[in-house]
């Protein structure tokens, strides 16, 4: 499992824009992959939506802001448009690189037994090296905690 300090694993995976993102064409940016259970349920429109709302502060301390989710470039699609996301959104539809940091997990709801993502944040340096990871995140205060610990990557 993928932890703090480590190098972000291989990976390739289609964008909602119909690109390819790996983690060679990440090299040499602040990444910040945020990793959410699901499109349009009421705590992953919340985050995603926080998100874009402070996506130009990102963009001024020179950070990439990508959504991760196992749902269908499809469904990625509906969701940018309806709420105006201006990052990519990654379909990890084989849970690939969630399983490398160990956030896909049973999860329960109603009694209910499922898989799913738990939600996480994790960032990534210039060098490709993981710098944090947020696990389990409660979304109010969320962003601010990103955005302080990207902050402190881009002085150093």
């Amino acid at each position: 499992m993928i932890g703090e300090g480590d190098q972000l694993p291989k990976f390739s995976l289609e964008a909602d824009d119909g690109t390819t993102v790996t983690r060679d064409s990440l090299a040499g940016k602040n990444v910040v992959l945020f990793f959410y259970p699901k499109d349009n349920t009421t705590g992953c429109t919340q985050e995603a939506c926080d998100f874009r709302d402070a996506f130009p502060r990102f963009g001024k301390i020179d950070a990439v802001v990508i959504g991760v989710s196992p749902d269908s470039l499809e469904s990625h699609r509906k969701f940018k448009k309806k709420f105006q996301l201006p990052y990519l959104l990654l379909a990890d539809e084989k849970h690939e690189l969630a399983d490398n940091f160990g956030i896909w997990k049973e999860k329960s709801m109603y009694g209910r037994k499922y898989m799913g993502f738990e939600r996480t944040t994790v960032i990534v340096d210039r060098k490709g090296r993981v710098a944090r990871i947020f696990p389990k995140v409660k979304i109010p205060g969320h962003i601010q905690e990103v955005e302080k610990t990207v902050r402190g990557l881009h002085n150093t």
